[in-house]
């Protein structure tokens, strides 16, 4: 069956992205429409703080994107040689991450990451709430322009010191509409539709409404994560399925048996 991934394509050097080559595992056939555009900010804020480790008690990373920033600033710089020094004071420290894909970019940055099990931001704050208290310097959160704001909230209401830097903006893909649209003429109504984050559903709803018309009840929805759930709930569907954790293994597998069920049901 056809599977509309509403995100954009992981790059890889083993091939397609592991969302892709995990649903064929189940016989399905998916197809990735990038959501959103990206535009990096505050990037010699960041490089000034990347270098300063003695003035903060740790990182908090709950994106990719976020890493990436890191990675340009780096890129850029030109005490790039003085990253290796750099890297080991961070390391003394804890660096927090959410999801596994997060933590493979933080990693190649060669920090040591923990939390890349907590699948959201709102568990991995919980584990930092466990491990740290208000007496340690502020933990560096360099995130995106829509963050929520569970995890800053947790960690000020507990006490624990957080220095947020906004360092990219997101906004609408400016070929979305027509991605879907194309998508739409060209394979049809898909069987399954897969949101992976609230900003998805924001942007891509009407158009979907639009093309599916009547159809749109048919189609089984799966949210990658709760608060994209809760985003699709609010505007009146069904969920078929919600990846509990950000991860290929996860998304596939709940898509599968959702699917499953359906033609069981025929």
């Amino acid at each position: 069956m056809n599977v509309l991934l509403l995100k954009e394509p992981r790059e890889s050097e083993s091939g397609p992205d592991p969302y892709i080559k995990e649903l064929a595992l189940y016989g399905h056939s998916a197809t990735l429409i990038p959501v959103l555009s990206f535009k990096f900010v505050s990037l010699n804020v960041l490089s000034d703080k990347l270098f300063q480790p003695e003035k903060h008690g740790g990182l908090i990373f709950t994106s990719p994107r976020a890493v990436e920033a890191v990675k340009m600033c780096l890129e850029s710089s030109s005490r790039r040689s003085e990253w290796d020094a750099v890297k080991d004071q961070w390391n003394r420290k804890s660096v927090y991450v959410v999801g596994k894909a997060t933590a493979s970019l933080v990693e190649d940055l060669g920090l040591t990451s923990c939390g890349e099990n907590s699948g959201t931001a709102d568990v991995l704050s919980r584990l930092i709430i466990e491990r740290e208290g208000p007496e340690i310097q502020p933990l560096l959160f360099p995130c995106g322009s829509l963050k929520r704001e569970v995890l800053p909230t947790a960690l000020r209401q507990n006490g624990i010191p957080l220095e947020t830097l906004t360092v990219y903006q997101t906004s609408e893909h400016p070929d979305l509409e027509k991605n879907i649209t194309h998508y739409f003429s060209e394979q049809g109504v898909p069987a399954s539709i897969a949101f992976f984050s609230p900003s998805g559903v924001k942007f891509c709803l009407n158009t979907l409404k639009g093309l599916a018309g009547t159809k749109l009840d048919k189609i089984k929805l799966a949210a990658v994560g709760p608060t994209t759930a809760d985003a699709l709930e609010a505007e009146g569907l069904r969920v078929g399925c919600t990846a509990e954790k950000p991860t290929p293994q996860h998304l596939a597998k709940g898509i599968a048996q959702t699917l499953n069920s359906t033609t069981a049901d025929l």
